[in-house]
């Protein structure tokens, strides 16, 4: 009974992101939803309370999507829940923080621009569907069904344990280090309508992911597999497909990151 409480607690906790992330495309590309970023403001210019209920929401997401992150936490969380709905309940606590921010937030008034009806709307609109179609095939790369908990469920249910699985440098991860972050900041920045909101999201989330990839997560890469992975930084650029200068990256055996 335990094994498929187990199973059906990782799968709903899966419903509830692929439904996040779903309303998250529209969220951010202003269609299709109730509430978006780029929606008109009720009227009149944005109070300051305004400003700092969309701050402290931002703040609240990456509080908890970087704290729950790190090792430490982990450590101390699987002390009191089953190590096999760990990423499970990441998973479902990270969903749970951005269908807070969709919930509340306060649309701020002004555009930066606005890109007229034509190619160059449908130039970004293309960019910005490719950024959301990197972020999910990224994540067939690694192992979709890890990153999201059902592999550690599904193990758990049939008695199985669940081990790290191999390093595969394979496409994005060839060109970049953290390609789920790169297609992140294309989409959040590649949009025909800039609203303010819009762009105090894009520059928020900007600096949380360089902040939170540059010195936790890649610190904390560099401390479970060491040298291996400080080759791969050398070789591989972290978020920039910029022309490798040291030639084709070698096979290191750490794992690619999970975010």
């Amino acid at each position: 009974m335990r094994a498929l409480l187990t199973l059906c607690y990782g799968v709903l906790c899966y419903v509830v992101f692929l439904l996040t992330f779903l309303y998250a495309i529209a969220f951010v590309g202003d269609f299709l939803v109730p509430r978006t970023l780029d929606q008109p403001p009720p009227g009149g210019p944005a109070s300051l309370a305004t400003w700092v209920i969309d701050v402290v929401l931002l703040g609240l997401f990456a509080v908890q999507h970087s704290g729950m992150a790190r090792q430490g936490f982990k450590a101390w969380l699987t002390r009191r829940l089953s190590p096999a709905i760990e990423r499970s309940t990441y998973v479902l606590l990270s969903s749970l923080a951005l269908i807070l921010l969709f919930w509340q937030w306060r649309p701020l008034p002004g555009t930066v621009w606005q890109a007229e009806p034509g190619w160059g709307s449908m130039a970004l609109y293309a960019l910005f569907a490719f950024g959301w179609l990197l972020v999910l095939t990224g994540t067939f790369v690694i192992n979709h069904f890890d990153l999201f908990g059902l592999r550690q469920v599904w193990l758990y249910a049939r008695g199985q344990s669940c081990t790290p699985l191999p390093f595969k440098q394979h496409f994005f991860y060839r060109v970049v280090r953290h390609p789920l972050m790169l297609g992140f900041l294309i989409a959040f920045w590649a949009i025909p309508h800039m609203s303010v909101g819009h762009l105090l999201f894009a520059v928020a989330t900007t600096g949380y992911i360089l902040i939170a990839v540059k010195f936790l997560e890649e610190r904390d890469l560099i401390a479970a597999h060491g040298c291996d992975y400080q080759r791969y930084q050398r070789e591989v650029p972290m978020l920039c497909p910029w022309p490798r200068l040291h030639g084709k990256a070698s096979e290191p055996t750490a794992r690619v990151p999970q975010h």
